[in-house]
């Protein structure tokens, strides 16, 4: 025992009882709080009093110790002025009276010198302190449960997002997208196809929709010559066009514009005669068999439209040694209501975007390439009718319900004469885009994209399907902005030139602003083409994004009477997303209605485009129904996509379809096996420690969120290859249609080798998956460090 403690005198009982007494006086006093009559707050106070009485009759004393570590001076005064910055609340789980009622021997511990003459003010002191903190607590309950109690207008975000979306969505009506797919195609017919760009510009003004622009771009264009092209039979002199009709003066005359349109943009040009030889499809297999019977050099191909891309088997002709392609779409291909035996198309052969400025955008000062054909066969579409007439079977497509597809037989021999000419110049595409800047995350796109008609091309009415789709979309958010709404994140509308000649309009512009949109688009929403058919609905997305389409497919079927679910595929498909798939990586979502045959016979029939008037909207949805339903799906993404914090990604499934597409009977997979099950099990990680707290308000925290972000965003940027097959898509986690599942690039190599037990072609394939996987692990592991020090900072 210190000095100090043995100098403490022993209290007589008679103190401890004046003590006591003075205590219950002071319980008494006027004004005192009804709480503080309860036991363990008399006691609390009886203690502490009988301790400050020991306390004061010590003299000498000027420290007084808190917790054994912390000294605070207390400056003694005679007029009762203490320091009252030197009582603080307390902050442990137990207030400061508390821990002094429950030490016993606080006494022998802490010691504090003090006049006798401050008794009286350090006891009142005190009392108002207890009574200041004991109201305090009061207050806080009182205000806890006023809160708890008071009714709010507070909605859980969930609900509240999926009823604003229902409300923007309900402004959406068949009726109006109607009545502006028929003032835009009357709009076609009056004025010079120029101004249609400049008309959807002031429409989507008027709209209000923000910072809306012309980006024009001055490309290189392959065009119809002055007169269609033709196919002559060398045995008889006859000379046909293109539909089959009879090359007489007349026709050439009073030539149609569909009838001009029936070429091959970028295709060589001249006059070539030779032997037709039928490769069927054009696959591998096929040229392989033709070539052991037939020599192939400068021979003229009958090339069936489907299953492959045409590039890549114009590869293939062009390889083996062909001249020139007769290209037709065999009736037994297509629906039973599609009656086009008569009709003509046209194809692109231009892989995307300006053919003089390969790779970098068409702007003032640019380099140009002359390259005025991007092939050296030269290439015609035909229509089914005169392919019978140049093989001479009067009989072909369905008959009694079978269908008889049209063929040259192998011992007969036909000679033909194809004359082709084109018209190649610059000419100004241009393309519209508006803005609806996002009010947390401006700089984070949502992209969606229709397309309209340029420089005197005809792509049937279906531009006119998609104008009219995207500004329905437009004018149900800038109605809801009007009310003081916006999204999250910026929605980017666009209208692109140029789409039949090869996409060239969102290349350009693609090409233009690379950097940012690399850092920035999130997803790519395509409104190409909504109307195919009208008996299925076909949905396409990315793999991230299968998860969301198939949630929104369901929520429409439950709407409808009656609806066939689909599944949701990632599968090859035309128009202008090609170029944020395949160079930006970006997600990507497409819902068109088709046609059931259509989806399932043969891919890839519709790189034909075929003329105004041959597939008529309006037959097929004559009150707009499908339109509606696009749209509202569509739109629906969009909101979700523009304003839930977290991006409605999953990385699960994109490990997933990894594994799925390395299923097959090639060889040598096993080293990509093992590495694809340690990514599914990484994205598992992922998924499960970041995602699912990001997704739970409770435990979101926004630096962690926008992180999460960025990794999500830029999960498909790992599986763009460099070097692919003609036609084929950069993404390797699309597939070629729904019928394969495996990497394109995989089944292609195999088949071009398959004779081979071993080949460099095949090896090269494997390789590029395996950089690809390995890339994506990498991009997740890194993702979960960069997590992981986030949170050893914080803590």
């Amino acid at each position: 025992m210190g000095e100090n403690e043995a100098s403490l005198p022993n209290t007589s009982l008679q103190g401890k009882k004046m003590a006591y007494q003075k205590v219950h006086a002071d319980q008494r006093a006027p004004g005192h709080s009804q709480y503080l009559d309860n036991d363990d707050l008399q006691a609390t106070a009886l203690d502490l009093e009988w301790d400050m009485e020991k306390e004061l009759e010590e003299p000498g004393f000027d420290q007084f110790q808190l917790d054994s570590a912390e000294h605070q001076n207390l400056e003694n005064s005679e007029t009762a002025d203490l320091n009252l910055d030197s009582v603080q609340p307390a902050t442990s789980p137990k207030g400061r009276f508390q821990r002094l009622q429950e030490e016993t021997d606080y006494a022998t511990r802490y010691t504090r010198s003090a006049p006798n003459s401050n008794h009286r003010n350090f006891c009142r002191l005190l009392k108002i302190l207890c009574t200041a903190i004991i109201l305090f607590i009061f207050g806080i309950l009182i205000g806890y449960y006023a809160h708890e109690n008071c009714p709010s207008n507070a909605t859980p975000s969930g609900t509240l997002d999926h009823q604003l979306y229902e409300e923007i969505l309900k402004t959406i009506q068949a009726e109006d997208i109607k009545k502006n797919f028929r003032n835009l195609v009357q709009l076609y017919r009056n004025e010079d196809d120029t101004d249609i760009s400049k008309t959807i510009k002031t429409q989507w003004t008027s709209l209000g929709l923000e910072d809306v622009q012309l980006v024009n771009y001055s490309v290189l264009l392959n065009l119809p010559g002055p007169s269609p092209s033709s196919v002559t039979l060398s045995s008889s002199g006859q000379c046909f066009h293109p539909n089959g009709q009879p090359c007489s003066e007349d026709a050439r005359t009073h030539s149609s514009q569909d009838l001009l349109y029936s070429y091959a943009a970028y295709s060589a040009k001249g006059t070539l005669e030779a032997k037709v030889i039928d490769v069927s499809y054009g696959n591998i297999d096929d040229l392989k068999r033709i070539k052991k019977m037939r020599n192939v050099t400068n021979q003229i191909a009958l090339l069936k439209l489907g299953k492959l891309p045409l590039l890549y088997k114009l590869s293939l002709l062009e390889k083996a040694g062909f001249g020139g392609v007769l290209l037709y779409i065999d009736p037994c291909d297509l629906p039973k209501t599609a009656n086009l035996s008569y009709d003509t198309f046209m194809v692109s052969l231009n892989p995307g975007g300006d053919p003089s400025t390969p790779g970098y955008p068409s702007v003032v000062g640019s380099s140009r390439q002359d390259r005025t054909n991007l092939t050296s066969l030269l290439v015609q579409p035909i229509s089914a009718a005169l392919v019978a007439k140049l093989v001479s079977s009067p009989k072909y497509g369905t008959q009694n319900g079978a269908c008889t597809p049209v063929e040259l037989p192998h011992n007969e021999e036909r000679i033909v004469s194809m004359h082709i000419q084109t018209v190649t110049e610059f000419k100004t595409v241009a393309n519209v885009v508006g803005y609806l800047k996002g009010l947390t995350s401006p700089d984070r796109y949502v992209m969606v994209g229709s397309h309209h008609p340029t420089a005197s091309s005809y792509s049937g009415r279906e531009w006119a399907s998609s104008t009219a789709v995207i500004t329905a979309l437009i004018q149900a958010l800038m109605f809801r902005v009007k009310r003081g709404w916006r999204p999250d994140r910026s929605i980017v509308f666009c209208s692109w030139g140029g789409t039949i000649w090869g996409n060239i309009g969102s290349y350009e512009w693609g090409e233009d602003f690379k950097k940012v949109l690399q850092r920035n688009v999130v997803a790519y929403v395509s409104l190409h083409s909504p109307m195919k058919g009208n008996s299925t609905l076909h949905s396409v997305a990315s793999p991230s994004l299968q998860q969301l389409v198939a949630e929104k497919n369901k929520l429409n079927c439950s709407r409808r009477s009656q609806c066939l679910e689909t599944n949701v595929s990632s599968v090859q498909i035309q128009g202008d997303a090609d170029y944020f798939i395949n160079h930006l990586g970006v997600p990507t979502v497409q819902f068109v209605y088709e046609d059931t045959k259509a989806v399932q016979d043969p891919s890839f029939l519709s790189e034909a485009l075929f003329p105004q008037g041959a597939k008529k909207i309006e037959e097929m949805d004559p009150f707009f129904k499908l339109h509606e339903t696009i749209t509202k799906l569509s739109g629906e993404v969009i909101l979700q996509i523009a304003n839930e914090p977290v991006l409605p990604f999953n990385a699960l499934d994109i490990a997933l379809e990894v594994q799925n597409s390395l299923k097959g009977a090639q060889t040598n997979t096993h080293q990509l096996l093992a590495l694809a099950s340690h990514l599914r099990e990484t994205a598992q990680l992922f998924q499960s420690d970041e995602m699912r707290p990001a997704n739970d308000p409770k435990e979101r925290v926004p630096l962690r969120v926008r992180m999460l972000n960025d990794v999500l965003q830029d999960m498909e940027k790992n599986f763009l290859v460099q070097q692919v097959p003609p036609g084929f898509y950069r993404n390797i986690l699309y597939h070629l249609d729904d019928k394969t599942s495996q990497f394109s690039i995989l089944l292609e190599a195999w088949e071009d080798r398959k004779p081979l037990t071993s080949n460099e072609t095949f090896q090269e394939a494997l390789s590029k998956v395996l950089h690809s996987i390995n890339s994506a692990q990498v991009h997740f592991k890194a993702g979960l460090h960069v997590f992981d020090s986030v949170l050893d900072g914080n803590n």
